[in-house]
């Protein structure tokens, strides 16, 4: 049970890490959008969710990323278009995740949020 518990704290100081190091690109002004995306394949235990918070808080994105009962993660992500754009295009391209398909849709910005939240259930 340790050895769970430990291997987790290293999954997810590697996620932390490989967020850290991820070179941004400089973004164009765009608009503030936000949508619902549902991310779906290999996309709970590997780090997933831990990813899109920490890359969310990076860009200045608000909103929340949980993990679905079947197997999906779902979020809603808010801020400029074109650093959803390129969250949703990172988390496709990510090696230990095998994203088979996103589902997005567009939502009503909500003008009182200011965090992006992991929620745990």
């Amino acid at each position: 049970m340790r050895f769970k518990y430990y291997l987790n704290i290293l999954k997810n100081r590697y996620v932390i890490c490989q967020v850290k190091h991820i070179r941004l690109p400089n973004f164009e002004a765009s608009p503030v959008v936000r949508k619902s995306l549902v991310f779906s394949g290999r996309v709970q235990k590997v780090g997933f969710r831990l990813e899109i918070y920490e890359l969310a808080k990076r860009l200045n994105l608000t909103g929340w990323v949980k993990n679905k009962n079947d197997d999906s993660v779902e979020a809603e992500i808010q801020g400029e278009n074109n650093k959803i754009i390129f969250l949703i295009k990172y988390m496709q391209s990510l090696k230990r995740a095998s994203v088979k398909d996103v589902t997005i849709s567009e939502m009503p910005t909500a003008d009182d949020e200011t965090d992006f939240i992991l929620i745990k259930e």
